[in-house]
């Protein structure tokens, strides 16, 4: 391990707190996970402390990228991840008129297959008309 990834590596967490380990140098065992990691085998953190951090060297600065700016750079233990609370009928009926509501365009009340635009706020018809046969 070079000395750039010696400032990333504090595996009983004297100097940050928590213990830290330099990108792709985790542990690889069954006993840390991040968010995605947890969300793919249908867990969730559920209110646990971080138990650790991942850090990234930052070759333009020479410094290190605290894991706090990235959060899926935290580290959760997976034996006190919590399951993943199921969806509702109320959920599920929240989340599909949210998903209309943004494919609905404001300005001509057409739904859409696709969600708007929110750069234009509209549906590309509205932002950008046709300009007339006759030059008006």
């Amino acid at each position: 391990m070079s000395a750039a990834y010696g400032k990333c590596y504090d595996p009983t967490g004297a100097l940050y707190g928590v213990p830290t380990f330099p990108w792709k140098f985790a542990p690889d065992d069954e006993l840390f996970a991040t968010r995605r990691q947890l969300r793919a085998r249908g867990l969730r953190p559920g209110g646990q402390p971080i138990a650790a951090q991942v850090m990234r060297v930052n070759r333009r600065a020479g410094g290190v990228r605290v894991a706090y700016l990235y959060l899926y750079l935290y580290l959760y233990r997976i034996d006190l991840a919590k399951p993943v609370r199921p969806m509702t009928s109320r959920k599920w009926g929240a989340l599909a008129l949210a998903m209309l509501a943004r494919r609905t365009c404001p300005n001509c009340q057409i739904v859409y297959s696709y969600c708007m635009p929110t750069s234009l706020g509209m549906c590309v018809l509205c932002a950008y008309p046709e300009p007339t046969p006759n030059g008006s």
